[in-house]
């Protein structure tokens, strides 16, 4: 069965940076898009980024937008989200998605229905 695992959330201050990192495993990582989606207390589950599943292209909320970065190593079925300049607003709970059905697309999914596969989150807290 698919397994994600997310790992390096954390407590830090505003201007900080992180990365985030998701093993993926159960299937062949290479055929699908994967995606990084949050949550915050009380508010509905939003897309961050995602990127296809060669690499080549990558979108992103405009909210983060040209501060996160998402990219994969497809040999260590490995997705992660590298987070600078954290602002308090980007605190949340922080899920990565894996497509349920291999489109092999231009550019990646952005719609939570597209991701059948979701990992446990991970916390990032960002104090002011």
């Amino acid at each position: 069965q698919v397994q994600l695992v997310e790992s390096g959330g954390g407590l830090v201050q505003a201007g900080d940076s992180l990365r985030l990192s998701c093993a993926a495993s159960g299937r062949t990582f290479s055929n699908y898009d994967m995606g990084w989606f949050r949550q915050a207390p009380g508010k509905e589950r939003e897309f961050v980024a995602a990127i296809t599943w060669s690499g080549s292209s990558t979108d992103y909320a405009h909210s983060v937008k040209g501060r996160f970065t998402i990219s994969r190593d497809n040999a260590k079925n490995t997705v992660y989200l590298q987070m600078n300049s954290l602002k308090p607003e980007d605190t949340a709970t922080y899920y990565c998605a894996q497509e349920g059905v291999p489109r092999r697309g231009v550019v990646p999914g952005t719609l939570r229905l597209m991701y059948a596969y979701w990992g446990q989150g991970t916390q990032v807290t960002v104090s002011s």
